[in-house]
C-alpha cells in the first residue's frame, strides 16, 4: 500500500507534464533564427522596406513548410537588414495562408 501511495502522485505529474509537452509541440518554432531566415530567402523582395513586389510562389511556398511559430520567432527576434517587419507580418495574408497573428 504504500508503495501504491508513493508512486500514484509521481505518475499522475508525469502525465500532466507530457500532456502539457504535447500540447507544446504546435507552437514552437523547431528551427534555428538563422536558419528561418535561409528558408525564407526567397521572399527577401516581398519584405524590403517600400516593396511594391508581391511574395512569389516560392516565397509562399517556404512560409508554409516554415510554420506560424518560426515566422513569429522571426519578426519579433532581433532586426534583420533590409526587412520590414510590418510586411513581413503581412505575408501570410499575401500568400493566402490561415495563419494566426503574431503578436509583438
Amino acid at each position: 500500500m504504500r508503495l501504491i501511495t508513493m508512486t500514484l502522485p509521481v505518475l499522475v505529474v508525469m502525465l500532466v507534464l507530457t500532456g502539457l509537452v504535447d500540447q507544446g509541440e504546435g507552437t514552437m518554432c523547431a528551427s534555428t533564427f538563422f536558419s528561418s531566415i535561409v528558408q525564407l530567402i526567397p521572399c527577401r523582395a516581398a519584405v524590403v522596406p517600400f516593396s511594391p513586389i508581391p511574395p512569389s510562389e516560392t516565397c509562399c511556398n517556404a512560409l508554409k513548410a516554415l510554420g506560424q511559430p518560426c515566422l513569429c520567432v522571426l519578426v519579433n527576434g532581433p532586426s534583420i537588414s533590409g526587412v520590414d517587419r510590418t510586411m513581413a507580418m503581412q505575408l501570410p495574408e499575401k500568400c493566402t495562408i490561415n495563419f494566426e497573428p503574431c503578436t509583438l
